[in-house]
C-alpha cells in the first residue's frame, strides 16, 4: 500500500477555518504521515537530511498550502529550494523522487470565477502552479491535477465538510494506489464529475 506524506504548510493554521476542516481526521488515516512544516521549522531551519528520508520512505507527496500571492508561503519555498537538491531530486544522478505521484493542495480566498482570462487575476490557478508543475517533473515525479479550495471566506459549514470529504476520499484512493488516468484531462480535482471515482 503506497505511503502518502502530507506536506503542510500554513504560517496562520490556527486562523484558517477551511484548513482545520480539510485537515480534520486526515492524521489518523493509516499510512498518512501529516508533517507540519512551520510547526517542524518556525525558525526556518530545514533538517534537509530528516526531509530527505521522510521523501524516501512514502510514495505520495502532498503540497498543501494557502495560495500566496499566487504562490506558496515562504516555508514551503524554502523546503523546495534545499531539499530537492541537485543530483540528489534532479540532475544526471538525481532520481530519488522518480516515479513518486505529486499532489498540489491549496485554499484560496478568491473563488474560482477569477482564476481566468475574464477575472481579475488574468490567469487560471493552474497557469499559477506552473512553476510547481515543473519543479514535480524535473524530479521525475507525476504531478497530479490539484485540489483547489476556492471563495474559501463564503463557504457554508456544510460545502466545508463536502470538500473535506472528498480530499480523503482522494487520499483514501491514492493510499490504495488508484488509477488517476480518468482525471489527466481535468483542471482540477475539484471539477471532477460526480459519476467519475479515482479507481
Amino acid at each position: 500500500m503506497p505511503k502518502i506524506l502530507l506536506l503542510f504548510a500554513h504560517p496562520r493554521y490556527e486562523q484558517s477555518r477551511t484548513n482545520h476542516a480539510l485537515l480534520r481526521g486526515v492524521g489518523e488515516l493509516a499510512e498518512v504521515t501529516f508533517h507540519d512544516l512551520y510547526e517542524a521549522y518556525p525558525e526556518f531551519d530545514i533538517d534537509v537530511a530528516y526531509e530527505k528520508k521522510l521523501l524516501l520512505e512514502h510514495d505520495v507527496i502532498v503540497w498543501h498550502h494557502p495560495f500566496y500571492w499566487y504562490s506558496c508561503p515562504p516555508l514551503l519555498k524554502q523546503w523546495i529550494d534545499v531539499v530537492l537538491e541537485f543530483n540528489w531530486a534532479y540532475g544526471p544522478k538525481g532520481n530519488a523522487l522518480a516515479d513518486k505521484t505529486c499532489l498540489q493542495v491549496i485554499t484560496t480566498g478568491g473563488g474560482s470565477e477569477v482564476y481566468c482570462s475574464a477575472g481579475r487575476n488574468n490567469y487560471s490557478i493552474n497557469t499559477f502552479l506552473r512553476p510547481f508543475e515543473q519543479t514535480a517533473r524535473l524530479c521525475g515525479m507525476r504531478y497530479l491535477p490539484p485540489y483547489a479550495v476556492t471563495g474559501t471566506h463564503k463557504l457554508t459549514d456544510e460545502e466545508l465538510r463536502q470538500h473535506a470529504d472528498e480530499y480523503h476520499r482522494i487520499l483514501i484512493s491514492l493510499r490504495e494506489n488508484a488509477s488517476v488516468a480518468d482525471l489527466k484531462d481535468c483542471e482540477f480535482q475539484d471539477d471532477i464529475p460526480p459519476q467519475l471515482t479515482i479507481s
